[in-house]
């Protein structure tokens, strides 16, 4: 079993996918969690890498957030896309890792990303609530690397 699969079980994955659909229900913004075991590159540019392959960008209103996750090498990153970047206060990027870290560091890693994801969500449907016409753009299963 590679490190990405023993990261989390299916239960825990399944729990995140919830999280994922809670999250989302009340805003148009949409939310991805990638895993992979090592990147070569440094862990920010993957993870920019990981959110154009993953369609990303293309978001109606440019509010997607990726929390990219590299397993083997203990690192991650969150990253929105520049319309939930440009109003989300300066520090709500740190803090919402911290939340994370600090579950992390205990081997909590379903805990901590459920608390990132219910996060970013508050943030996303206070600037951008759900409204009537909004569809599901991307999809909201773990993606993997």
């Amino acid at each position: 079993m590679s490190k990405v699969e023993a990261f989390l079980t299916k239960e825990e994955e399944q729990e995140i996918i919830a999280a994922i659909r809670t999250a989302e229900s009340n805003t148009s913004g949409e939310i991805r969690v990638h895993m992979e075991a090592t990147s070569t590159k440094d862990h920010f540019d993957r993870t920019l890498e990981v959110f154009h392959m993953l369609k990303m960008n293309n978001t109606k209103d440019e509010n997607a957030v990726l929390i990219y996750v590299a397993v083997k090498d203990k690192k991650f990153v969150i990253y929105g896309d520049k319309g939930i970047n440009n109003v989300v206060p300066n520090d709500f990027w740190n803090s919402t890792k911290d939340i994370m870290q600090n579950h992390f560091k205990n081997s909590n890693f379903k805990q901590g990303l459920v608390e990132g994801i219910l996060k970013a969500g508050e943030e996303l449907k206070h600037h951008f609530p759900w409204q009537i016409d909004d569809e599901n753009e991307l999809s909201n299963e773990i993606s993997k690397g």
